[in-house]
């Protein structure tokens, strides 16, 4: 076996936003010292933004470094044809201190043209919900360009736009035209395509600490917005110590995995698979090692990896490319 095949945890990239709180730290362990700190990027390999790995022989080296040196053994025969040498996933935790923007992300084809990008589709694993926090997903019906403008213009965006009340383990798929934003009082995992790329269409007003608003793109936002009521919401079984579908799309696949006891997995060497811990503590046993994991770890499983044991009592989520 090749010695730097193991699972890999990475430094995690922490993010402050204005409406970040400090739950990433009291919840999920982050080592945190801003108070308004909103985002852990636990796996990415965006622009200035490449994790660093935390653990064994491979320590401080980068995704990118691995990747280009074990292109098969890391992302997997079929990522690796797909892809080429780009890690196609940005795996994220985030704490809403306060709701976030209302804003959209454009798909593949207009980010391509304007940010040389993948588009951002994305899904929410809700792991704590406060009292009556909800978030905004789409139009309440069916809308068109001239009614969006309309209602930007006279500040009232969100009379047109759904929102849905939330509870822990809940999911939410969001395709890339979606318009959404997370709100106040949720902690949530988040799965997307490696991309940065926002457009911002209202901020509810606020500034900075210095006094000035962040940036609105509510005209960039209008080729890529769908207009049309869609359903977000995912409903999925929950099978002990089984992968239960959750969410199955042309970017990625999310499992949940129940885990109470112990169970074998085998697979084959086509795509990578990331393991994101959302409650509870669970080990990997490989190569004679074992590996430990808590609430808030995210582990990444090089494709070269095919076989091992999990145990423990934890809820995972499983995500890899089909």
């Amino acid at each position: 076996m090749n010695s730097k095949i193991y699972p890999l945890q990475f430094e995690p990239i922490l993010k402050e936003r204005i409406w970040g709180g400090e739950k990433l730290k009291t919840v999920l362990n982050k080592p945190i010292t801003s108070k308004i700190t909103g985002e852990s990027w636990e796996l990415s390999t965006v622009d200035g933004d490449v994790s660093v790995i935390a653990n064994g022989e491979l320590k401080g080296k980068s995704l990118t470094e691995i990747i280009d040196e074990s292109p098969n053994e890391i992302l997997g025969s079929d990522v690796y044809k797909r892809f080429g040498k780009q890690f196609p996933l940005l795996f994220k935790y985030l704490d809403a201190r306060e709701d976030l923007s209302i804003q959209v992300h454009p798909n593949d084809e207009l980010a391509k043209k304007r940010h040389n990008s993948f588009g951002k589709t994305e899904m929410w694993y809700v792991m704590q919900a406060e009292k009556d926090a909800r978030i905004i997903v789409g139009f309440k019906e069916k809308s068109n360009p001239a009614e969006y403008l309309e209602n930007v213009k006279n500040n009232t965006l969100l009379q047109i736009l759904d929102d849905v009340k939330v509870k822990s383990g809940d999911v939410f798929f969001l395709e890339a035209g979606t318009v959404h934003a997370i709100g106040a009082g949720l902690l949530v995992a988040e799965i997307q395509q490696t991309s940065d790329v926002t457009y911002r269409l209202y901020d509810f007003d606020r500034v900075d600490a210095n006094g000035n608003a962040r940036e609105l793109h509510v005209d960039l936002a209008l080729e890529a917005i769908n207009f049309n009521k869609v359903d977000t919401y995912k409903r999925y079984t929950e099978e002990i110590n089984q992968s239960n579908s959750v969410v199955d799309c042309p970017y990625f696949t999310t499992n949940f995995i129940p885990l109470d006891g112990k169970i074998t997995v085998s697979k084959t060497e086509e795509t990578f698979t990331v393991y994101m811990c959302v409650e509870g503590t669970f080990e990997i046993e490989y190569n004679e090692y074992k590996f430990h994991y808590k609430k808030g770890d995210t582990v990444l499983l090089p494709a070269a990896m095919n076989s091992f044991i999990v145990n423990g009592k934890a809820s995972i989520l499983e995500i890899y490319i089909s």
